[in-house]
């Protein structure tokens, strides 16, 4: 976390000057090309462009470990609960049925395996895209250029607030959850049964609620008093004007979105097996 209290990281790369409202408008149909398509090729190729500007963006790895880490988790659970529930749901895509590996109430057979394989390329092909947007943004500049782009500016700073305050939530949790656990209060397999463990989880959420709850409160009075929400229009300290280069990947992202479509109508239309 920076000395604002927000996640972005300072930088100089490509994504770091980009203006906010257009990393919006990539995310958006980055997202949108990643959930049309059911084809691993198109998963590769997206990853690697995702995976190069995230290197170039220069963040450190151990800043994004947590988002990196959750969703490689997330990933994994997701393709062995779909391995162990449905083991044959490839076949429905294919047509084809290649067992391989025998359970005993049934066989996962290869068309599932792919399956999975792309289903996972698909969900990390958001990965990178998404700590790009979060890290290289300034909350305030993020928020004045969703305002230039229509956004009523109420909204646009409810979501810069968001942005600044996810780390000290975090921080506060992870200092609660270690004050309960020095005095013998965890949440390990060591500490006791499931339902204690859970029942030790709820005291260390309640504090942390309140305490945003609180805060909220605090934030809220302190803009009421001086006159937030009085005024139809308003200004921004970190506002700035889109440059060429902001139009330039505006109109890419949608050119993208495009021809994203047209593949998809055209030529990708159904799930990629090469082996059919």
């Amino acid at each position: 976390m920076n000395r604002t209290g927000s996640l972005y990281v300072t930088g100089n790369s490509l994504f770091h000057r980009l203006d906010g409202a257009v990393k919006l408008v990539l995310f958006m149909a980055w997202t949108v090309m990643t959930y049309m398509f059911l084809d691993l090729r198109v998963f590769v190729l997206m990853l690697i462009v995702g995976i190069t500007l995230l290197v170039t963006a220069g963040i450190p790895f151990k800043r994004m470990a947590f988002l990196f880490w959750l969703m490689i988790i997330f990933t994994v659970l997701n393709g062995i609960f779909i391995l162990l529930i449905t083991p044959t749901f490839g076949t429905r895509l294919t047509g084809t049925n290649t067992p391989v590996i025998p359970l005993g109430y049934n066989t996962i057979n290869t068309e599932t395996l792919f399956y999975v394989l792309t289903l996972s390329a698909k969900y990390l092909t958001l990965l990178p895209i998404t700590i790009l947007c979060i890290f290289t943004t300034q909350p305030s500049a993020f928020a004045s250029s969703l305002n230039r782009i229509g956004i009523p500016y109420k909204i646009a700073y409810a979501v810069s607030i968001a942005l600044r305050y996810i780390p000290d939530l975090t921080e506060e949790f992870r200092s609660t959850l270690n004050s309960m656990q020095a005095r013998g209060m965890g949440i390990s397999k060591e500490d006791g049964s499931i339902m204690q463990r859970l029942r030790n989880l709820a005291a260390v959420v309640v504090p942390v609620l309140q305490s945003a709850l609180h805060r909220i409160d605090s934030v809220t009075n302190a803009m009421e008093l001086r006159g937030f929400g009085t005024q139809k229009r308003r200004t921004w300290y970190n506002g700035k004007d889109m440059e060429p280069m902001d139009w330039i990947f505006a109109v890419l992202g949608v050119v993208l979105l495009g021809v994203g479509i047209w593949l998809k109508v055209k030529l990708l239309k159904n799930f990629w097996y090469p082996f059919s």
